[in-house]
């Protein structure tokens, strides 16, 4: 099956398309024939430097994926040839979503949305199943409270965005001016140009804080937080500020979830929830792929056509 691999770690350089061994599905296991493959800041973070992520033979990078089901292994009983699904597989563990095929545990997936294309759900499952697990799981929003979301028109801010709507919140988010209009279409009560002032000047009394920049925006967002409040930052770790009393934080790494796939695909078909896809590229131009995430500019994702 045709592949892109990182040939070794560095620039977007080091992908390049390859013919790999195709997969067979173990038990419990599905093998994907990928239509569309999301693209992710964690794709070109760790074709960098391979981070700590568990690596096959051939590495092969991304996670997203969406697509149809070739055949299923033993014991399977959730999907069967032709179903059409989608998800998040082995994360963080090497999925290899920039190919033709994928082997998943059939539980890391769900099926696809039916209103969606192909490449618009697999824009969704890593930035959306981060937004519901670090929102609904972790900081538990209800309705009524106020949530701030950082880099509201981003992967994962859009997403978030209309999940802390659909949970009734009062929606908070920054994002450049170009982008308001978009970031309110979206649900957002309120936007907040960050270029223009500092966050933390004009919002407060908020119950939550999701972070995707971590560094300083961390330490900054704890003063918007009233008594009680939480955040919940993704970069990493280190990027945890130290809290006052009353406070709350920390760090949230996404996993796969069968159930929190099947909570979104219903957002979904409701009409709540929506991907914005910004660039669509064919396999083949992988590189181009990274080298435009990695500017920081793109609204919304970024997604493979494979099939």
């Amino acid at each position: 099956m045709r592949a892109v691999v990182v040939e070794q770690w560095g620039g977007p350089e080091t992908l390049v398309e390859r013919e790999i061994e195709r997969p067979v599905p173990g038990l419990n296991e599905v093998l994907v024939r990928v239509h569309a493959a999301g693209v992710n800041p964690v794709d070109w973070k760790t074709r960098a430097s391979g981070a700590l992520i568990e690596w096959g033979a051939a590495p092969v990078v991304g996670w997203d994926v969406s697509g149809t089901v070739e055949a299923v292994g033993p014991g399977v009983g959730v999907f069967r040839p032709g179903d059409e699904v989608f998800g998040m597989p082995l994360f963080p563990r090497q999925a290899g979503a920039y190919a033709e095929y994928v082997v998943a545990p059939a539980r890391h997936l769900a099926p696809k949305p039916a209103s969606l294309s192909h490449v618009e759900a697999a824009a969704l499952p890593l930035a959306a199943l981060t937004a519901w697990q670090a929102l609904v799981d972790t900081a538990e929003v209800w309705p009524g409270e106020r949530v701030l979301v950082h880099a509201a028109a981003g992967g994962v801010g859009h997403l978030a965005v209309q999940i802390a709507k659909a949970r009734g919140a009062h929606v908070i988010g920054t994002a450049s001016a170009a982008k308001h209009d978009l970031v309110r279409s979206l649900g957002a009560d309120e936007v907040v140009d960050y270029r223009d002032v500092r966050f933390e000047d004009v919002v407060s009394d908020v119950d939550v804080v999701l972070d995707g920049l971590g560094g300083e925006t961390a330490e900054r967002s704890l003063k918007v937080l009233r008594a009680g409040g939480r955040l919940v930052t993704l970069p990493g770790p280190d990027d945890v500020p130290a809290t006052p009393e009353g406070i709350h934080a920390q760090w949230m790494l996404v996993e796969p979830d069968h159930l929190g796939l099947r909570e979104i695909a219903a957002l979904v078909e409701g009409g709540r929830l929506k991907p914005v896809v910004d660039t669509v590229l064919p396999l083949s131009e992988a590189a181009k792929a990274h080298s435009v995430g990695e500017q920081g500019r793109t609204t919304g994702k970024i997604v493979l056509t494979v099939a």
